[in-house]
């Protein structure tokens, strides 16, 4: 029944706005003879907002325009996944210029079934398709054709598809977002200024010489060793007081730049320009906003100053029909008062021949 059901959507949403009502009673109708229940889930099949269905006008009648801003999505997708900022400015002027195309799309496609779309509309259309380029959710959403209401996208958050679409199950099974690549933290980091090589065994950044430290302890190592597992002799206890001098010389002494300071430079310079692609992208998402905030502003000043223009043209022709009125109105009293006056001579001249046919001759 369900794929049932996605036909019986798939051509309900490609009607024209008005036709909807009508066309899904008689779908339902009609379904009512082999199925109940699938008569009955095409009766709740919901109407559309206008928005939802000028992206539907465009996913039906002009698929490639929702195709490209698809690819163009899963391009910009990977390039903030991959942190690439330069790539993501370049992919946002794309966007901007197929966004553009596709709501000039959406609104031919929208006229070609009989509504014109107002500039709100048409303002939601562009939030909603800029959205499919974000989200593969929302992506799947409006390439469905079964959208019900508009969708938006802030750029952090998954898009919220719950409800957006009349048959669900027509988005099948996403796959997951690309997530950001992640560089390892300083726990995960090797400790102590070592890094592991491709063999597996450790060593010191830069192949450097063994600290004096290092070089104690591993030449102590083996009489701790003893210490614990052999009783201690008077020669040794000897040497060991003989030594200790000499030990806490050494310890004492300054210590050299070891290769760990070099690698916590290296960590903070690794630091450093993440940060700096993180800021890259958000630049470029503030920018991108900033440039659709300015479109926005441009298109409803476009759309106030025509609302403007025809408010003029309708009073100039409130102004018209009301002199037409008035002179309708001075015309009628006109012919009124000369009715009168024609019908005062005409009574005149019947009292005149009465008169005379009384008069004998």
């Amino acid at each position: 029944m369900e794929e049932e059901l996605q036909r019986a959507a798939q051509a309900l949403y490609a009607l024209p706005f008005d036709d909807f009502i009508a066309a899904r009673t008689a779908a339902a109708k009609d379904a009512a003879v082999s199925s109940k229940p699938l008569a009955h889930a095409i009766r709740a099949l919901p109407k559309p907002s206008v928005a939802a269905w000028t992206v539907n006008m465009l996913a039906h009648h002009r698929p490639d325009a929702v195709q490209q801003l698809r690819v163009l999505g899963q391009t910009m997708q990977a390039a903030q996944a991959s942190l690439d900022a330069a790539a993501l400015r370049e992919l946002a002027k794309e966007r901007r210029k197929l966004l553009g195309t596709a709501v000039g799309e959406a609104r031919l496609a929208a006229e070609e079934q009989g509504r014109k779309i107002s500039g709100p509309v048409a303002t939601e259309v562009e939030e909603t398709l800029r959205a499919a380029t974000a989200d593969l959710a929302a992506a799947a959403a409006v390439e469905s054709g079964l959208l019900l209401r508009g969708l938006s996208a802030d750029g952090v958050d998954q898009v919220d598809v719950t409800d957006a679409v009349a048959v669900p199950s027509a988005l099948g099974k996403l796959p997951p977002r690309p997530l950001p690549p992640q560089r390892p933290s300083r726990a995960q980091r090797p400790a102590g200024g070592m890094q592991a090589p491709a063999g597996g065994a450790q060593r010191p950044l830069g192949g450097g010489p063994k600290s004096r430290r290092e070089e104690s302890a591993a030449t102590t190592a083996p009489a701790s060793r003893r210490t614990r597992t052999q009783p201690p002799k008077a020669a040794d206890n000897a040497d060991a007081e003989h030594e200790q001098p000499r030990l806490r010389a050494v310890r004492s002494a300054p210590r050299p730049v070891t290769p760990s300071l070099l690698e916590k430079a290296q960590a903070a310079l690794a630091e450093a320009e993440e940060a700096a692609a993180d800021a890259a992208t958000e630049a470029a998402r503030r920018a991108q906003a900033q440039e659709d905030a300015a479109a926005a502003f441009v298109q409803l000043t476009a759309d106030v100053n025509e609302a403007r223009q025809r408010l003029r043209a309708l009073e100039l022709s409130l102004d018209a029909a009301r002199k037409q009125r008035e002179t309708a109105a001075a015309e009628a009293k006109q012919y009124a008062r000369a009715a009168e006056k024609s019908e005062r001579s005409a009574m005149l001249a019947k009292e005149r021949v009465l008169r005379l046919r009384n008069t004998p001759d």
